[in-house]
């Protein structure tokens, strides 16, 4: 089931709102927190119900292991260790079985020439995401940091659909205190108010504007076979600009629907796209992931200390597992080696002690990000050669005939006039690149909305318009880009 869908707006999202508090009204709280397991698990169930028993097995192997390490004594800490091992590959273990089977099978046939079968198994929804989310609470059980051991209550953690399919990526602590705080357990209507006011940006950032950067990013990679400079541009920037407002837009969404049940997720987006340096654009991209990608695997492989050698070996070993975790395929680890090396290159500038312009250290962060972002959509090398050889080659230059009067003497260096035959409503793709320029640097994004966030007759004015502006255009309901993931 969508955030974006018509059953999900208007049938499951409303029946688990009232329900729930009606439940919390006859403080029924067990039943209450039992019904939004249920619920969550029913919204996990409805693409595939084969993927229900994965996640159930799951949840019931790691909270089995996390009331273990958190039961066992410090005396015998050493078994606490093995045990933790142990979890933790076994967590890795299902999801690289279900996610990178095929990935593995298709390098070995090719690197000893063999003709392995391919397994072709359905990647199960959410794996990644619940998969590190446990993997999470077990390192934090094994630290002492969790103290809810009730199965219902670690049901409800794992399963929560506002965040149960592509984040954000939560923490125990920040989620349990929330659900078992007795004044969250009625209706709060600035809550509810303010949540509809996020879910109503959310879900127009998805449908009204990553929708349309999606036609020309999808035509650009998937179906030109060949593209002029400005096609490619267009072709990058489009996807650029649709994968932020799709992951942002699903972020806001959870957020929103979150706050309906007084729940408050954490912040995973904070203007990326304004960052000054790759350092700063990870520390407002995917914060969640970003968190996790430090908390549990940089500073476990060493972090910043014994060395600089070892640093920069830690951050792309790190941005590698990264790279991976988003999917099973070269171009993913390219992804990830890039970003990598371009944060092992920001710390050697900043030993050098020089700073760039703030408007030219914006121009080299947003286009390195921007073309790493083609081997992170590109579904095979060659669709991100074409692309990126495009992008930066001279030789096939298109310009519109409106031009041709004015700039003719270009012909004789190869350029032509003419329409552009890859791709369509061009004239609309660059009005959007640029607004979505201006909406990325100029305006205050989601959460700092939320933020200030107070119930007027202006907030309700700009909801209700923006919903019903994204409603007219619900007439295709189209899946997020990190359910791939």
């Amino acid at each position: 089931m969508l955030f974006n869908s018509y059953e999900f707006i208007f049938a499951f999202l409303p029946l688990s709102f009232f329900i729930y508090f009606y439940l919390l009204s006859l403080r029924l709280v067990a039943g209450a927190k039992g019904f939004l397991v249920f619920a969550s698990l029913f919204f996990y169930s409805w693409w595939n119900i084969s993927y229900l028993p994965i996640i159930l097995a799951s949840m019931l192997f790691n909270y089995s292991v996390g009331t273990a390490l958190n039961s066992t004594k410090e005396k015998i800490k050493v078994s606490k260790k093995i045990l933790l091992s142990f979890a933790i590959m076994a967590n890795i273990s299902l999801l690289g079985y279900y996610k990178y089977s095929d990935f593995f099978l298709e390098n070995f046939n090719l690197l000893i020439g063999s003709n392995v079968n391919l397994l072709h198994l359905a990647l199960p929804l959410a794996i990644s995401f619940f998969t590190f989310q446990q993997v999470a609470y077990l390192v934090d059980s094994y630290r002492g940091e969790t103290k809810e051991y009730d199965f219902l209550n670690y049901a409800l953690f794992v399963t929560f659909f506002p965040q149960l399919i592509a984040g954000p990526i939560v923490h125990h602590k920040e989620m349990m205190p929330q659900f078992a705080s007795k004044w969250n357990m009625i209706k709060r209507y600035k809550n509810i108010v303010a949540g509809i006011f996020i879910f109503s940006i959310g879900l127009f950032k998805k449908v009204v504007i990553a929708d349309a950067f999606a036609q020309w990013a999808n035509s650009g990679f998937d179906v030109a076979g060949q593209l002029n400079l400005i096609e490619a541009w267009i072709t990058s920037l489009s996807y650029t600009f649709q994968l932020y407002f799709d992951f942002s837009g699903y972020t806001d969404m959870a957020i929103g629907i979150a706050l309906l049940f007084n729940i408050k997720l954490p912040m995973n987006f904070n203007s990326p796209y304004k960052a000054l340096d790759i350092q700063d654009f990870w520390r407002r991209w995917h914060i969640t992931l970003s968190r996790f990608l430090k908390e549990y695997i940089y500073i476990p492989l060493g972090g910043n200390k014994n060395g600089s050698f070892n640093t920069y070996t830690n951050l792309l070993a790190t941005f590698l597992l990264g790279g991976i975790w988003h999917g099973a395929g070269w171009t993913f680890l390219i992804w990830g080696f890039l970003h990598g090396i371009a944060l092992i290159v920001h710390r050697l500038w900043q030993k050098l002690g020089i700073k760039l312009p703030k408007l030219l250290a914006w121009f080299i962060t947003f286009n390195f990000i921007n073309i790493a972002w083609v081997f992170f959509r590109a579904k095979e090398w060659n669709d991100s050669v074409k692309v990126l050889s495009s992008m930066f080659s001279l030789d096939y230059v298109v310009l519109p005939n409106a031009f041709k009067s004015t700039l003719s003497f270009l012909q004789e260096y190869g350029v032509e006039f003419g329409r552009f035959t890859n791709m369509l409503d061009r004239g609309k793709a660059m009005a959007f690149i640029a607004i979505g320029f201006i909406l990325i640097l100029v305006f205050k994004n989601s959460m700092q909305k939320l933020d200030t966030f107070e119930i007027t007759r202006r907030s309700a004015l700009i909801s209700g318009l923006v919903f019903l502006i994204a409603f007219l255009s619900l007439s295709k309901a189209s899946e997020f880009l990190y359910f791939n993931f």
